[in-house]
């Protein structure tokens, strides 16, 4: 298989598998990971997701160079499409999702990553765009993404030079929120989880969307999204859970009870 999937005290793991390949992205491998995304999604007993790969040199290479040699312009097209539509559903997955880099995410295996809520990168992996280098461009959602992490100019100057960056480096702009050394690497990324997962599941998934959709808003039409979402949290069990917990000064226990 070239995309794994497994479950575990909540949280779903899904895995690139193709080590040989350095865990490039070929046209089965996107299908079967849009599949493993829907497994995720579909999952009762799933409350996050963490999306790395196996091996420890690569978390993906990005697009297989060998399948875009052999391929149309039509299929390059499709294939980027589908590759843009799977960075979309891990976005709007419903589900907090954690990109753990235990190697080089490049091209479009760093696109993945960015369209993940968080990022947290083995200490000796690099991240870049090299796109421009083979004449190509970051087409699975790059040129949009990156620049909302990192700054439209630190954006310009990594696309436009295909310059890859150390983890120490994107932790400092922005790209990656934890470094860590790579057998730390999975059980701080659950870590992270956890400490998410305790939250008011209702919070956390209206704080993301607003976050998310306030990206493309004016700062009024942010805000007011903000506030319409306040008052909407506040009809859900667990914001009474939360406000009674905080005026006796205990740990809250919340629901799993999720806005519709």
């Amino acid at each position: 298989m070239t995309v794994l999937y497994g479950e575990s005290a909540g949280i779903a793991v899904i895995a690139l598998n193709r080590p040989e390949a350095l865990n490039a992205l070929d046209l089965p491998t996107l299908q079967r990971l849009e599949e493993m995304l829907d497994m995720a999604a579909a999952s009762s007993t799933a409350g996050a997701v963490i999306l790395t790969s196996t091996g420890c040199n690569a978390f993906c290479a990005g697009a297989d160079i060998k399948y875009l040699s052999q391929a149309t312009p039509f299929e390059v097209r499709e294939f980027a499409r589908l590759a843009t539509h799977i960075t979309h559903r891990i976005e709007n997955l419903g589900k907090v999702v954690v990109a753990a880099l235990n190697g080089h995410a490049l091209g479009g295996g760093l696109e993945l990553a960015e369209a993940c809520m968080i990022r947290i990168a083995a200490s000796h992996a690099m991240l870049g765009h090299p796109e421009v280098r083979i004449g190509a461009v970051a087409g699975f959602g790059g040129t949009t993404r990156l620049a909302r992490l990192v700054g439209k100019g630190r954006a310009a100057e990594m696309l436009l030079r295909g310059r890859t960056i150390d983890a120490g480096e994107a932790l400092r702009i922005g790209l990656v929120q934890q470094v860590t050394e790579p057998e730390e690497l999975m059980g701080a990324t659950r870590s992270m989880l956890y400490d998410i997962l305790a939250q008011s599941p209702d919070a956390v998934q209206l704080t993301w969307e607003a976050l998310h959709r306030g990206l493309n808003m004016t700062l009024e039409e942010s805000a007011s999204l903000g506030a319409d979402y306040f008052g909407l949290v506040a009809a859900t069990e667990n914001f009474r859970i939360g406000i009674e917990a905080f005026i006796k000064k205990v740990t809250p226990d919340y629901t799993q009870r999720r806005v519709e």
